[in-house]
Parts: C-alpha cells; sequence; structure tokens
C-alpha cells in the first residue's frame, strides 16, 4: 500500500529521495530497480549506496556508524553525480530523525523527499535470514533480527517520510514501481545530461 503525503505532481529539476526503512527491508533492491525504471524513462539519475559511503573501520569514538565519514563523502559524490548531469538522486540508506534527514539535504545540494518502505516484522526476519543464509554470515544474524525491530519503532516514532510504501507483499521489482509512481517521477523530463 502506498501513501502520499500532499507531494507535488511535478519535481523540481534536480531532486533526490532517499529509500529509509529498518534492516532488511529492501533499501537496496528497489533504489537499484528504482534506478532501472528511471533509465527506462530516459531520466538521468544515480543510485547511491549509503551504507558504502561510511564503510571504514575502525570508528571513531562517539560515531559509530561513521555518519560523519558518510556526510563527506555524500557532499563529493552528489556534486560529481549533479555535475555529470543527473536529474535523480537514489539514496539507499536510514534516517532516524529531522537532523539526519536535513544533514543529508545539504551534503546532496538538492531538495530531499524520504520514502519508507516498511513491511510486517516476520517478513524482514525471514528476509534478513535468508540474505544472511546466502551470504553465509550468520554470526551477525541475531544482531541484525534485533537491530530490525530497533530500528523500526525509531522510525515510526520519527515520523519524517513524505512517502510510506509497504512492501510486505510486495517483490523488490512491485515495490520500486511503487516508489516512482508515488514519487510523480515519471513526468517527462529532459535528458541534456550525461551519466
Amino acid at each position: 500500500m502506498t501513501h502520499d503525503h500532499n507531494l507535488p505532481t511535478r519535481s523540481a529539476r534536480q531532486e533526490a529521495l532517499l529509500l529509509t526503512g529498518t534492516v532488511g527491508v529492501g533499501k537496496t533492491a528497489t533504489a537499484d530497480l528504482l534506478g532501472d525504471l528511471l533509465a527506462d524513462r530516459g531520466v538521468p539519475h544515480a543510485v547511491i549506496d549509503l551504507d558504502r559511503l561510511c564503510q571504514a573501520w575502525p570508528a571513531p569514538d562517539g560515531d559509530p556508524f561513521q555518519h560523519r565519514l558518510l556526510l563527506a563523502n555524500l557532499r563529493a559524490v552528489a556534486g560529481n553525480y549533479r555535475a555529470a548531469g543527473a536529474q535523480r538522486l537514489v539514496l539507499a540508506g536510514v534516517a532516524e530523525n529531522t537532523a539526519e534527514r536535513n544533514a543529508y539535504q545539504e551534503a546532496l545540494g538538492m531538495p530531499l523527499r524520504v520514502c519508507r518502505l516498511t513491511a510486517d516484522l516476520a517478513t524482514v526476519h525471514t528476509r534478513l535470514r535468508t540474505r544472511h543464509e546466502t551470504d553465509h554470515d550468520t554470526a551477525s544474524l541475531p544482531w541484525h533480527l534485533r537491530r530490525a525491530e530497533e530500528l523500526h519503532l525509531v522510525l515510526e516514532a520519527a515520523g519524517i517520510s513524505d512517502i510510506t510504501v509497504d512492501t510486505t507483499d510486495l517483490t523488490p521489482a512491485q515495490a520500486a514501481s511503487a516508489v516512482l509512481e508515488a514519487t510523480h517521477w515519471t513526468d517527462a523530463t529532459t535528458t541534456d545530461g550525461h551519466i
């Protein structure tokens, strides 16, 4: 089920969308497939997995999720994509509160909307078990199962999303289509830039 909270029917020339949600809800898969849909429609865009922008060890004291590094890298990467002609930036990651959302938007240098992907907890746990078995990473599964419920509650309380898409009964491709429909990014856009 998709909800659109008073969003304009036409996007600005350059706009970003953050796909947020708890672990295992399908953010990265949906972002990748949303990129495919935008390409099919001739929309210059880029897809950014925020986890990759802060994948460094060790994390500094007081910043266990490497948020400062993420923002510094996002600023540079987004600038490069904008300069290359991207009209849409699709981000997969987590914003736990308004301050984080605002920090992302500032780093991006363009308007940002937030789409929260949700799914019932049983479905999320099943997806996590499948993913960890496939990746042969059963050791970290208990942490991710606990984090899934914890982060769901954090995001529920934060209430910072503009769009919500329930992915419980959707394939990643169906979720991407639902997100695209909710953003109104299906309007015609110019394609004078190149990625």
